[in-house]
């Protein structure tokens, strides 16, 4: 897990070859008049989801993970206190993994938490279990997915 302003994004370019064209997206001007829903930026390979929602309590939050992408998690507008815990300490599974919406949850605890506030991003790995959306007020924040197996 990365956590970290926009601003440092270069720094962790060198980490998989299409995350300097999910960053580029991120740096787009018009973010916030992107309405929520998926935004194709280079079809299954790297794609935007907007989301706006009201946030959960950490209680009502569950932990995620995924398998064929990376989420790459920018904040626009609120806090989001995120519940993290690596993927191999996850022993309580809700199911199993769903293969088309590419997410399995879990009823484990997070093993820490971060504040993610606006202008900054979380990077979740398929190792790292995640927990998003957890908020006292109101939250708007695109995620993008960039596919593990990928090429430029």
């Amino acid at each position: 897990m990365i956590l970290a302003p926009l601003a440092h994004a270069e720094r962790y370019l060198a980490l998989h070859p299409l995350f300097s064209e999910a960053f580029a997206f991120l740096r787009r001007f018009d973010l916030d008049t992107l309405a929520p829903g998926i935004h194709a930026v280079r079809g299954d390979s790297v794609f935007a989801i907007v989301e706006a929602a009201e946030g959960r309590t950490r209680e009502a939050a569950r932990l995620e993970s995924h398998r064929r992408y990376i989420d790459i998690q920018l904040i626009l507008e609120g806090v989001d206190e995120m519940g993290w815990r690596p993927l191999s300490q996850c022993r309580q599974p809700l199911g199993d993994h769903d293969e088309d919406r590419d997410i399995r949850f879990f009823a484990d605890a997070p093993a820490t938490w971060v504040a993610a506030h606006a202008g900054m991003f979380c990077v979740f790995f398929p190792e790292d279990a995640h927990a998003p959306l957890v908020s006292s007020g109101p939250l708007r924040k695109v995620v993008m997915k960039v596919a593990v197996d990928a090429s430029p």
